[in-house]
């Protein structure tokens, strides 16, 4: 029996995963630079101060690293303030578990101050009763620090608690750790999309099949 749900808000809540794989094109196209084929894929990879320091480098040479970096924050806080939109049916899917009473945390590597945002504009931020950040947890999701902090708040226990993720290493963290992990499509997220479809205990293509959800929570 299901106690718990703990979701990923990017790629999983919030359809935000573009905005990571093309911030540095999206900048360098502000000032009228081109960017080379692959960019996104060498920048991904990278830190907002590695990515600041490469297009410096290989593109700015004339910039300050420190002044990249300012404007590519402000650039992503201005898409989670004001752009990016919930997933397909992410309200639904949230509704459907919160009308059963199954408490709701969310667990997230990015900044608290754009995803709440975010959350609050689309609506889907009612729904969770608290939001867990790898920054302030102090360990990244390669660790089940932050599923096992929100398991705790929920008051469950990891096979009795649910962990949405688009990110292989995620799900593959979670599941280790004993949870019911499902693994989530995101169309700009994970590229080894077969490995989140066939390590969780289940795979959502969208938030609109339901019966899996079902299933666990009679079993």
């Amino acid at each position: 029996m299901i106690c718990g749900a703990i979701f990923d808000i990017d790629g999983v809540l919030l359809d935000s995963m573009t905005i990571w794989r093309d911030l540095g094109s999206r900048y360098l196209k502000r000032h009228n630079i081109q960017p080379k084929d692959g960019l996104d894929k060498i920048l991904f990879s990278m830190s907002m101060e590695q990515g600041a320091e490469y297009l410096k480098n290989e593109y700015c040479n004339n910039f300050d690293a420190e002044d990249i970096l300012d404007e590519i924050k402000d650039m992503l806080k201005e898409f989670y303030y004001y752009e990016v939109e919930p997933k397909d049916n992410a309200a639904g899917l949230l509704k459907f578990l919160k009308d059963r009473k199954i408490p709701i945390a969310a667990a997230t590597s990015s900044p608290r101050g754009h995803v709440e945002k975010a959350l609050e504009r689309t609506k889907l931020l009612p729904f969770i009763e608290k939001i867990f950040t790898t920054s302030e947890i102090g360990e990244s999701k390669h660790s089940p620090l932050i599923y096992n902090t929100a398991a705790a708040y929920l008051g469950t226990t990891p096979d009795k608690t649910f962990v949405f993720e688009d990110s292989l290493y995620a799900l593959k963290t979670a599941a280790d750790a004993g949870y019911c992990a499902v693994g989530v499509y995101d169309r700009y997220g994970e590229s080894d999309k077969d490995g989140v479809r066939t390590y969780g205990r289940a795979y959502l293509k969208n938030f609109d099949d339901f019966d899996m959800i079902v299933a666990y929570m009679t079993n």
